[in-house]
């Protein structure tokens, strides 16, 4: 099964999920994470019908972005402060953001393109001492610190569960929907119509984010890797 065939498998599997959990399949993107391939799978995954990709790294997404520029990218690695510019260059929207000085050096590099940066702030609900992101009850301030930013948009949270169990995974999510609608409550009405957006779910547990109420699954190794069958 190549490429383009398990990216169809996926988005089918995505959408009988959203219509199990009964929510609307177009209220879920699938982001292909694009990291571990070259341009010739970023090609395979756009022809079959991808519009989202996901990288982690600078090196990858300042290329791939500018030979793809029809497709949406997306910044989900971690942040490295003198690589800003390049990928507020390459991203639509940042996923990992969780300090306040890399959003202060985004605003800058935005303002110097004359865009305004999309971002979601990285929250680690798990506590796992591995995982980076702020601590849930951090995550307030740090929305509104950005909010102040003219060139910085938040538009919602993104975190990562635990691997190994689809009840832990579930939970994780959940607690991260219910913080995202505590914040919400709590913002000015205009970044509040904004502040929309759940980041969660990968290969392994991206159907329990969706029964969370996921807006984006970030999926890489069930649509380029030939090992998850």
């Amino acid at each position: 099964m190549g490429i383009a065939q398990r990216y169809e498998r996926t988005l089918k599997e995505v959408h009988e999920t959203c219509e199990a959990a009964g929510r609307d399949a177009r209220s879920v993107r699938l982001i292909a994470v694009s990291k571990t391939v070259g341009e010739a799978g970023v090609r395979a995954a756009l022809e079959a019908g991808a519009r989202d990709f996901g990288e982690n790294r600078p090196d990858q997404i300042v290329p791939k972005s500018a030979a793809f520029p029809q497709a949406t990218w997306h910044f989900i690695g971690n942040i490295q402060s003198r690589r800003i510019p390049e990928i507020v260059a390459s991203a639509t929207l940042i996923h990992s953001l969780f300090q306040l000085r890399h959003a202060e050096k985004i605003d800058a590099a935005a303002a110097r393109l004359n865009k305004v940066q999309d971002v979601l702030i990285e929250v680690n609900v798990s506590g796992e001492e591995s995982k980076s992101g702020c601590k849930p009850k951090e995550a307030y301030a740090l929305v509104a610190a950005c909010a102040a930013l003219e060139h910085v948009r938040v538009r919602g949270l993104m975190t990562m569960a635990p691997q190994g169990d689809a009840q832990v995974a579930r939970a994780c999510f959940e607690r991260l929907a219910q913080l995202e609608a505590d914040i919400r409550a709590q913002l000015a009405p205009e970044d509040a119509a904004a502040f929309n957006e759940l980041s969660m779910g990968m290969s392994e547990d991206w159907r329990e984010a969706v029964y969370a109420g996921a807006t984006m699954i970030r999926v890489g190794r069930a649509i380029f890797s030939d090992d998850f069958e």
